[in-house]
């Protein structure tokens, strides 16, 4: 017998990048408003870690670079859940500090491999589930960056991958309308978490005009709420972007 289209159902989830980071608070939040949450990610350790024995955790250690990798993470969610609610690409890298004419071909490669082609493979897989399921529908959330809309210095290969996930987002959006598929992007600046630090926003990041200063950031745990807003919204409505910063940092007139 089909499944009754009209009834409820256990709302699903798979979050990228699952073991650290905003990964880490978006999947934990999502297990507390009543998700069954697929985490996936490298390293198992920092899985279970999330997990922390929740019930409703399915950690699926994954390498999203590796095809086969994703098409086995997303086949485990199918046959544990039967249908797929929410993805939410999270899992990138900040790649080599350097500017255009320094950066090698592997270091160029590998970012976009991890942050572009990592996050296709994954919105690929979801889509496929999504759009097969009854009731069709579901939403897939990009995790991009202010660096969509404003760069920092010498991130050539970080900005550019997250200037190319904005338009995977909007094409997502476009595909998925006849299945009920949505997709949205949030950009995030400065949460307090490793790949800011990176940058040394938090001593002294440099800026465009050569100089290093430190500069605001906010906890992890705001960004992940702004995550869960927008996979909990109802179907018949969607962000389509949201940009959530540390207040006073320098994004709004950047440069």
């Amino acid at each position: 017998m089909d499944p009754d289209p009209s009834a409820p159902h256990l709302r699903t989830a798979v979050v990228t990048g699952a073991g650290s980071g905003i990964g880490r608070a978006v999947a934990q939040q999502l297990l507390d408003a009543g998700f069954a949450v697929a985490l996936a990610g490298r390293r198992v350790e920092a899985l279970h870690e999330t997990a922390a024995g929740h019930g409703k955790a399915l950690v699926v250690p994954a390498d999203i670079t590796d095809a086969g990798q994703v098409q086995a993470l997303f086949g485990r969610v199918r046959d544990a859940w039967g249908r797929l609610d929410v993805l939410f690409n999270n899992a990138g890298s900040f790649g080599p500090s350097a500017a255009v004419d320094e950066i090698g071909l592997a270091d160029w490669n590998a970012t976009i491999s991890v942050n572009l082609t990592g996050a296709m493979l994954c919105a690929a897989e979801a889509f496929r589930i999504m759009k097969g399921q009854q009731p069709q529908g579901g939403r897939i959330i990009n995790n991009g960056s202010i660096s969509a809309h404003v760069p920092r210095p010498r991130s050539v290969a970080y900005a550019a991958t997250k200037h190319a996930l904005t338009g995977l987002t909007k094409s997502i959006e476009l595909d998925g309308r006849p299945y009920g598929i949505s997709c949205g992007q949030i950009d995030i600046g400065n949460t307090a978490t490793a790949i800011v630090a990176h940058t040394g926003a938090d001593t002294g990041a440099l800026q465009p005009d050569g100089s290093r200063r430190p500069e605001p950031t906010f906890d992890v745990e705001e960004a992940a709420r702004a995550v869960v807003l927008m996979a909990t919204m109802p179907a018949q409505a969607t962000i389509n972007q949201l940009t959530i910063t540390a207040a006073g940092m320098p994004y709004i007139g950047r440069g």
